[in-house]
C-alpha cells in the first residue's frame, strides 16, 4: 500500500501528459524512483522537456495521501500497470494508464470476450432499442459488455447486461464518486454490483468534456470488438470506433435508415468497409467462436418479450386504427411470475393497482428505499409495465392476476 501514494503522486502531476508519465516509468522503473530522482536524472530520460522537468519538482505527497484517504472510504482499488492483474489487452494500446480506480469486481478481462458498446448520447427510441437488445444478447450468450455509462446508448447498453445478468464495465470519465449524468445513480450501483466502474481519474474529480475523448481508449482497448450503435457524423462514438481500428480491434456498427441523422455515421463506416453490419449480438460473437468455445454458447438468443418501445409503438398504432375502442390491457400473473419481476417491484405493481401514484407517495405506502424504488420503476417502465403520466405519476400499464 505504500508504493501506492508513488502512484498516485505520479499520476496527479499537473501538466506532465500521459506520454511523459509512460517515458518515465520505462526509464526509472517504478514511480517511487521517479519520486526520489533529482532533475539531473531526469534530463537522461528522452522526450522529457525542461518544463516538464520543472513540474516534477514539486514533491509534496499531500494530495496523493488524501486521495488514498478517499478510495479507502468509498471502498476503492487502486490497479497500476504494473500488477499482474493489470489487463494486457490494456497495456499494449499506444499510452495505457498508468493508474486506474476501480469500484466493484474487475473480470479477468484478457479471458473474457469483452465487447464495447458506444452511441450518441441523444439516442432515438430505435438506438436505445437496439443497445439494449444486442446488450442483452452479447451477455446472455457469454459475452462483457464494456461502455461509458453516458446518457443514450450507454446507459440502455448498461442496462440490457443488467437484465440479462450478465456482466458489464463502466469506463467513466470522471471520478468514482462523482455520477454523471445525475439520474445515473442507480446504474452506478447496480454495475458495480455485477460488474465494475473504472476510471483514471481520482474520486473527486468532475465530468469534463475533455475527458471523455481520453477515456474512450481504455473502452476500446479492454475490448475484443466495438460496436456503434447509433451515431452522427461527428461524435465521440465514432471518436471511440476509430480508436479501436488504431488498435487493431475489430468494429462493428448498427445500420439505421438512410435519411437519419443519428445513423449517418455508422452508416458512413459500414459504407467505408471500416466497420461489419449487424442485427443481433451473433453477428459479433460468431467472429470469436472459435478463439472461445468456452465463453460463447453457440446460439441466438432474443430478448424477451416485454411491453418495451416496440410494442408500444404496436399498441399505439391499434389504439390509433380503433380509437372508439377501449382496448383491454394485457395480463401481468404475480402468481406464476413468468416476467421474473424481484421482490420491489411485485410490490410496486400491487401498490399501484389502486389507481396512479408519485415517487414519494410509493415509498411511503411500500416502505422500500427511495433508491430501490427508483430503480425498480425504471425497469417496470422500460418493460412498459408503468407509465410516467403528468405530475410525475407512475401507473400500471397491465392487469394483475394473483392466481
Amino acid at each position: 500500500m505504500a508504493g501506492l501514494k508513488y502512484w498516485v503522486w505520479l499520476s496527479e502531476v499537473k501538466g506532465l501528459t500521459n506520454r511523459s508519465k509512460l517515458l518515465l516509468l520505462d526509464y526509472f522503473g517504478t514511480p517511487e524512483n521517479v519520486y526520489y530522482a533529482d532533475e539531473d536524472e531526469y534530463r537522461l530520460v528522452e522526450g522529457i522537456e525542461p518544463r516538464q522537468i520543472a513540474l516534477l519538482k514539486e514533491k509534496s505527497l499531500e494530495n496523493a495521501d488524501r486521495i488514498l484517504g478517499a478510495c479507502s472510504r468509498l471502498g476503492l482499488r487502486l490497479l497500476t500497470m504494473q500488477d499482474a492483474d493489470y489487463p494486457v489487452r490494456l497495456r499494449n494500446i499506444f499510452e495505457p494508464p498508468c493508474l486506474l480506480y476501480v469500484k466493484g469486481q474487475l473480470p479477468v478481462i484478457d479471458e473474457e470476450v469483452a465487447v464495447a458498446m458506444v452511441g450518441t448520447r441523444k439516442a432515438s427510441p430505435y438506438g436505445i432499442e437496439a443497445a439494449e437488445k444486442i446488450a442483452y444478447g452479447l451477455c446472455r450468450q457469454g459475452a462483457v459488455v464494456i461502455s461509458g455509462a453516458a446518457a443514450g446508448v450507454d446507459s440502455a447498453s448498461h442496462r440490457g447486461a443488467l437484465r440479462a445478468g450478465g456482466k458489464t464495465i463502466a469506463v467513466l470519465g470522471n471520478g468514482l464518486d462523482v455520477v454523471y449524468p445525475a439520474e445515473n445513480e442507480w446504474l452506478y450501483r447496480d454495475i458495480a454490483a455485477s460488474g465494475a466502474l473504472i476510471s483514471e481519474y481520482p474520486p473527486g474529480t468532475a465530468a469534463e468534456a475533455w475527458h471523455f475523448p481520453v477515456r474512450n481508449r481504455i473502452i476500446s482497448g479492454l475490448s475484443l470488438a466495438t460496436i456503434v450503435v447509433e451515431a452522427p457524423e461527428k461524435s465521440g462514438a465514432l471518436i471511440t470506433a476509430n480508436t479501436a481500428l488504431e488498435q487493431g480491434r475489430d468494429v462493428f456498427a448498427v445500420p439505421g435508415p438512410i435519411d437519419a441523422p443519428l445513423s449517418r455515421g455508422c452508416n458512413r463506416l459500414i459504407a467505408d468497409g471500416a466497420a461489419g453490419l449487424i442485427t443481433d449480438s451473433w453477428d459479433v460473437l460468431r467472429e470469436y467462436e472459435a478463439i472461445y468455445p468456452h465463453k460463447i454458447l453457440g446460439e441466438r438468443v432474443e430478448l424477451p418479450r416485454t411491453l418495451g418501445y416496440q410494442a408500444r409503438e404496436e399498441q399505439a398504432h391499434a389504439k390509433q386504427a380503433a380509437a372508439e375502442e377501449v382496448p383491454s390491457l394485457p395480463t401481468l400473473n404475480l402468481k406464476t411470475n413468468d416476467a421474473g419481476l424481484t421482490d420491489d417491484q411485485i410490490a410496486i405493481a400491487r401498490t399501484l393497482q389502486d389507481g396512479a401514484l408519485q415517487v414519494d407517495d410509493l415509498i411511503e405506502k411500500t416502505q422500500i428505499p427511495t433508491r430501490r424504488v427508483l430503480s425498480a420503476l425504471t425497469m417496470m417502465e422500460l418493460e412498459g409495465y408503468v407509465e410516467q403520466g403528468s405530475g410525475k405519476h407512475f401507473s400500471l400499464t397491465v392487469t394483475l392476476l394473483e392466481e
